[in-house]
């Protein structure tokens, strides 16, 4: 009996875990120690040499022909690395295999695209939950050496990985990228130093790719990352992150073209960060945050575990 209920705490854990954070669920920053050196750098190898190129019309044309209805999410639209993954030829940093997490978390930006102020409201709203769940600061441009441009370019979705240094660009292609604030979330954590989630070492223990039915062409964007070369940042697999694959990613027949192994599971939600979401950029940025202490996921953790501090 022991067992089972243990069983059924982690089932739950996990199904917590993996939900978005919504503004009931606050998460209580009360210890912010997240300083990052220059010396945390972020493996980019597995990406070469499909990363590194320019921006192309036929992925905004292509964009332009997607609507919220299409099986597959904006950003899986794109002809880049994995869809959406860019690091220009322009780009300053002259070490092509690696990228640097933001020092303290704080990531200068600037708004140079053409966005009516609902777009822009969709950028802000997604800043602001990075601002409310996690210690990463957006902080507007102010003449700082390294920072990220986000504009609307007829480029479709996409963003490098970590900092390059310099001046890098997040493009949000209007209005597709801006139809839901998880494809903003989305971009913006690749940017923070993020990798997509099926890309993880152990995916295939909980997905499985069906690569007879994706695009010629497209087979390398379901690549999996080197166990050596890669870090989960103590996060379990998470099938509702705002960074997995949706089941059509890429698909030439509009068949599923990655299939969860637990039945009655949707893959890449982008309502939201979800909950591991949160704790890996907590993690990576060495953020110290309680657990949720307020809304229906917090009463659920305090009943699963009730008065934490007695485990401490």
């Amino acid at each position: 009996m022991a067992l089972v209920l243990l069983f059924l705490n982690i089932i739950l854990i996990n199904f917590i875990n993996g939900l978005p954070v919504s503004d009931d669920d606050i998460v209580i920053i009360d210890n912010i120690d997240n300083s990052i050196d220059d010396s945390d750098v972020i493996d980019l190898s597995s990406l070469q040499p499909n990363a590194f190129g320019s921006p192309d019309n036929e992925s905004g044309d292509a964009l332009a022909a997607w609507t919220e209805s299409s099986l597959m999410n904006a950003e899986e639209t794109g002809r880049y690395a994995e869809g959406d993954i860019l690091i220009p030829k322009y780009a300053r940093n002259g070490v092509r295999d690696q990228s640097f997490r933001w020092p303290k978390g704080h990531i200068p930006y600037v708004i140079e695209g053409q966005y009516s102020q609902q777009q822009r409201d969709t950028i802000m709203k997604a800043i602001a939950d990075y601002h409310r769940l996690t210690c990463i600061r957006f902080v507007p441009y102010s003449g700082q050496t390294d920072y990220i441009v986000i504009k609307s370019a007829n480029t479709g979705c996409w963003s490098s990985v970590g900092r390059l240094g310099g001046r890098q660009e997040v493009n949000l292609q209007s209005p597709g990228c801006l139809s839901k604030k998880g494809t903003v979330l989305h971009e913006l954590l690749h940017a923070i130093g993020f990798m997509h989630e099926q890309s993880r070492p152990e995916r295939d223990d909980f997905v499985k790719v069906k690569y007879e039915n994706i695009k010629s062409g497209s087979e390398n964007n379901f690549r999996k990352e080197d166990t050596k070369r890669s870090n989960d940042f103590g996060i379990s697999y998470d099938y509702n992150s705002v960074m997995h694959y949706s089941e059509y990613a890429f698909s030439k027949n509009s068949k599923k073209t990655i299939e969860p192994m637990i039945s009655g599971v949707t893959l890449g939600q982008r309502e939201g960060l979800s909950r591991s979401d949160v704790k890996k950029i907590n993690n990576m940025y060495n953020c110290k945050k309680d657990e949720p202490q307020t809304g229906w996921v917090g009463s659920i953790w305090q009943s699963l575990f009730g008065d934490k501090s007695k485990y401490n």
